[in-house]
């Protein structure tokens, strides 16, 4: 991560913490202008433009804000991105001020690969159980690999936990092989 990015982060999230926002509201917020921004070619083209006024820049975030009810602080962050020209880093701010955010709150944030989707019990029964490993609050991002057979593995941070049959399948072959 740049270290604006990391700058940027950590300042929304002293508002988000500070104003007793609601986390994950202004997330799922933040998340809506990256994929606006991501998705939209002229919306892009205008706010990095620097040949168009900060102020006309603006009134385009608040047309956009407002026909989302979107909390103003969300807002406000925003436009001050798109002020000091660094709305083409959103994407990686905001996937910054998700980490900073979890750091803070003591949630750690895992990758659940399994071979199918799994039951909603399934889900929070294994969430569960890495809490417990961890002793953290855990948030959930899940894939799909059918090519894992069945099972699942978990990835918390740089720590893999590898309970799929192709997990337990090589490691039998390396205690045979003597690997």
């Amino acid at each position: 991560m740049s270290a604006v990015a990391s700058r940027y982060a950590r300042a929304f999230a002293d508002v988000v913490l500070d104003k007793k926002l609601d986390a994950k509201q202004v997330t799922e917020e933040l998340n809506a202008i990256v994929e606006l921004y991501r998705s939209n070619l002229e919306l892009r083209r205008v706010w990095e433009s620097p040949a168009i006024p900060a102020e006309q820049k603006r009134r385009l975030l608040d047309a956009i804000i407002e026909r989302s009810a979107m909390l103003r602080p969300v807002r406000n962050f925003v436009a001050v991105l798109i002020d000091h020209g660094r709305i083409s880093e959103v994407e990686q701010i905001a996937r910054q001020f998700q980490t900073e955010l979890n750091h803070r709150l003591g949630i750690v944030e895992a990758e659940v690969t399994s071979a199918r989707p799994l039951a909603e019990a399934e889900s929070r029964e294994l969430l569960a159980e890495v809490e417990r490993v961890t002793g953290k609050r855990v948030s959930a991002e899940y894939k799909i690999d059918p090519s894992l057979i069945g099972g699942a593995a978990i990835r918390v941070g740089s720590t893999v936990y590898d309970g799929s049959v192709r997990g337990q399948l090589q490691k039998m072959k390396e205690q045979l092989s003597g690997e």
